[in-house]
C-alpha cells in the first residue's frame, strides 16, 4: 500500500492516528507559534527580566534542545519533530494552561503526520498513551510502559529524550501558571479534566528507599567528549543522584537541565528548609519514594514533617495548624502540582501575607514544576529498590 504524507492536527485534542486533513488547515491561534519559546506571549517587566534572566534563559535554552525548528532523524535517534511536539501537546493538554495548549498546537498544525501504516498507528497511540499517563498519573509508568516503547521503535536514546521531553513541557506549565498568577491574569481551564491524584500512601511506607535504572546507562569506556562533560557538571547535583550516565543519553538535554537545578535548586538565604519541603511534597504527589527519600533525609526542621506528608493530607493539615508560613508554601505547591491550569492569584496570597516577595514566590513555585520533572525522570527511567536491597 502506497504511504502518504499528511498535514499535522489543527486543533489541541489530535488523534493518535493518520486520517486526511484539509491542505490549509490552520490551528486555533495560529500566532502563537511564534511566541517565545518558553515565556510564550507574557511580558515582563525590565525589572523581572533582571531579576531572573539566568534560569529563563537556562529554561529557554533546554526547550530549544528538546524542540529544534529542525530534527534529523537517525538509527538512535528516531523522535521527528512531529512526535515531539505531539508529545509537548498531549502533555499541554494534561496540564490544562491554555497559552501553552495554544502554542504547541500551533506548532504542530504544520508539521507532516507519520505515513497511514498501521506501524505507524501504533507508535503514535503508544507515544500519546505514556506521554499522557506520565504527565497526569505517574504511577502508572512501569517497566512494561518502557517495553512497550521499545517494542514500537523507540531506542534507550529516544526514551530519555522523550521522558526529559515530558518533564520539561510540565515544568514550563507551571512556570506559565506562576507567571500568571503573579500578574492577576484570569484563570481558564477546560471542563471535564481531572485533577493530578496523590500517589498511594503505600509507596512511602518504608523509609530510605532508593532508585536503580530500567535501562542500560551509557559505559564510560564509549562516552563521548560531550557525554564526560555532562555527567561532571551534573554529579555534583543532589536531584539527580544515580542517573547521571543514564541521562547522559541526551548530554545536551542533561546540561540544561544540570543548569536549571543549579540556578533554581539553590534556595535563597534562609529558604532551605522551604525548598526541602517543595521537594516531598512534589515527590509524594507524583509518586516518587526515592525522590522523598532523599529530601527527608536532608530535612533538619522539626521532625513530624516528613510523617505528615507521608501520611497524607489530614495529618499534614494537622501538623500545618500551628505553621502559618509552611502551610502557605504547602497549599499552593500542592494546588500547582496537582492542577496548574486552576493555579491564580488567590493561591499566592497567603505566601505574600508570610512575607515573600514576589521574585522569591516565582523561584519557590517554579523550583515545585522543576522537581516534578525530577520525579518523571525517576519514575520513567527507573524503579524503586526498597532500602533492605540497597547496598
Amino acid at each position: 500500500m502506497e504511504q502518504r504524507q499528511i498535514l499535522g492536527k489543527n486543533h489541541w485534542y489530535h488523534e493518535t492516528q493518520s486520517s486526511l486533513c484539509p491542505a490549509d488547515a490552520l490551528p486555533l491561534v495560529p500566532e502563537a507559534a511564534h511566541a517565545d519559546r518558553f515565556l510564550l506571549d507574557l511580558t515582563l517587566s525590565p525589572e523581572q527580566l533582571a531579576e531572573e534572566q539566568s534560569w529563563i534563559n537556562a529554561a529557554r535554552s533546554a526547550g530549544l534542545t528538546l524542540l529544534p525548528e529542525n530534527v534529523t532523524v537517525t538509527r538512535l535517534h528516531t523522535l521527528s519533530s512531529y512526535d515531539r511536539l505531539s508529545t509537548a501537546l498531549t502533555v499541554a493538554q494534561v496540564c490544562g494552561v491554555q497559552r501553552l495548549c495554544n502554542h504547541y498546537a500551533a506548532r504542530l498544525a504544520p508539521q507532516p503526520g507519520p505515513d497511514s501504516s498501521r506501524e505507524s498507528n501504533q507508535r503514535l497511540t503508544q507515544i500519546t498513551q505514556y506521554a499522557r499517563q506520565l504527565a497526569s498519573q505517574p504511577t502508572l509508568i512501569d517497566s512494561t510502559s518502557r517495553t512497550h516503547l521499545d517494542e514500537v521503535g523507540l531506542s534507550v536514546d529516544d526514551i530519555v529524550t522523550f521522558n526529559q521531553l515530558i518533564g520539561f513541557i510540565g515544568f514550563q506549565a507551571r512556570a506559565i501558571a506562576v507567571w500568571q498568577a503573579l500578574q492577576g491574569l484570569p484563570v481558564r481551564w477546560l471542563p471535564g479534566l481531572d485533577t493530578l491524584q496523590d500517589a498511594a500512601a503505600e509507596l512511602f511506607s518504608a523509609e530510605g528507599a532508593g532508585w536503580a535504572a530500567d535501562l542500560p546507562p551509557v559505559e564510560l569506556r564509549y562516552a563521548q567528549a560531550d557525554q564526560l562533560e555532562a555527567v561532571s557538571v551534573s554529579q555534583p547535583l543532589g536531584p539527580l543522584q544515580g542517573m547521571h550516565w543514564l541521562l547522559a543519553h541526551d548530554a545536551p538535554t542533561l546540561n540544561g537541565l544540570s543548569q536549571l537545578i543549579r540556578l533554581l535548586w539553590q534556595p535563597a538565604p534562609g529558604q532551605s528548609s522551604e525548598q526541602k519541603l517543595v521537594m516531598m511534597l512534589t515527590a509524594r504527589i507524583n509518586g516518587s519514594p526515592a525522590c522523598f527519600a532523599q529530601a527527608a533525609q536532608q530535612w533538619a526542621e522539626e521532625n513530624g514533617l516528613p510523617e505528615a506528608i507521608r501520611n497524607g493530607d489530614r495529618a499534614l493539615q494537622a501538623w500545618s495548624h500551628n505553621h502559618p508560613r509552611e502551610r502557605a508554601v504547602i497549599q499552593a505547591v500542592q494546588l500547582l502540582t496537582r492542577a496548574p491550569d486552576r493555579f491564580s492569584a488567590a493561591h499566592i496570597q497567603p505566601l505574600f501575607e508570610q512575607g515573600f516577595t514576589p521574585s522569591q514566590v516565582l523561584r519557590l513555585l517554579a523550583s515545585a514544576g522543576l522537581f516534578g520533572w525530577v520525579n518523571r525522570l525517576k519514575i520513567g527511567l527507573g524503579t524503586l529498590v526498597q532500602p533492605s536491597r540497597l547496598g
